[in-house]
């Protein structure tokens, strides 16, 4: 199950190059993203260049901001294989998974971080996705994957993501480009704390 909401960019307004002053799911942090259209074209990702098999009709890009952020607040299960008796014993994996990437030759990129927070909100591990490089790309308009998984820290209760797209170079246009976002939970059976068994 992913806990996303709207990480593929397909909810709410957009569908051009034109930014939009809200995201579905998210909150706009900083900057004006633009949710575009996969048919866009113009040098935007079309679906003949790389990115999600299973992709939408849109993605995520930085709109006209030199750097743009979105932020997702979500709560963990309470209860379950995966709720916080599992997590607490160590026996709960998460999955982030991201398609990211950028412009041809260009250097703008994307990056996807999760921050897991305890009952009172402060932050007990980080895991960062990306940036994608120009060189990562083959110097061509691509998104591409990237993923980490470990376990939830011990004590956890929720789980803040951070998109963040930055421009790097000149011009106006913002081709940080990021679809498919998702975070996964996964029960272990039998691993404690220490990582050994009950």
């Amino acid at each position: 199950m992913n806990l996303v909401v709207n990480g593929d960019a397909e909810s709410g307004p957009g569908g051009s190059a034109e930014p939009v002053g809200s995201v579905t799911g998210w909150v706009v942090a900083q900057g004006a993203p633009a949710l575009v259209g996969y048919s866009v074209g113009g040098g935007y990702p079309t679906p003949a260049d790389p990115g999600p098999v299973r992709r939408g009709s849109r993605f995520f890009s930085g709109g006209d901001s030199p750097r743009t952020a979105l932020v997702q607040d979500i709560e963990l299960p309470r209860t379950g294989p995966t709720g916080r008796v599992a997590v607490d014993a160590g026996r709960v994996r998460y999955t982030l998974t991201a398609w990211l990437g950028g412009y041809a030759a260009q250097e703008d990129g994307a990056r996807l971080s999760v921050e897991f927070r305890d009952a009172k909100g402060t932050p007990v591990a980080l895991s960062v996705l990306g940036p994608v490089t120009s060189a990562d790309r083959g110097a061509r308009t691509a998104l591409l994957e990237r993923t980490a998984s470990a376990a939830v820290p011990p004590g956890a209760r929720s789980a803040r993501l951070l998109l963040v797209l930055t421009r790097s170079g000149g011009g106006t246009s913002n081709d940080g480009y990021a679809d498919g976002m998702s975070l996964g939970l996964t029960a272990r059976a039998g691993a404690t704390r220490t990582g050994g068994l009950t």
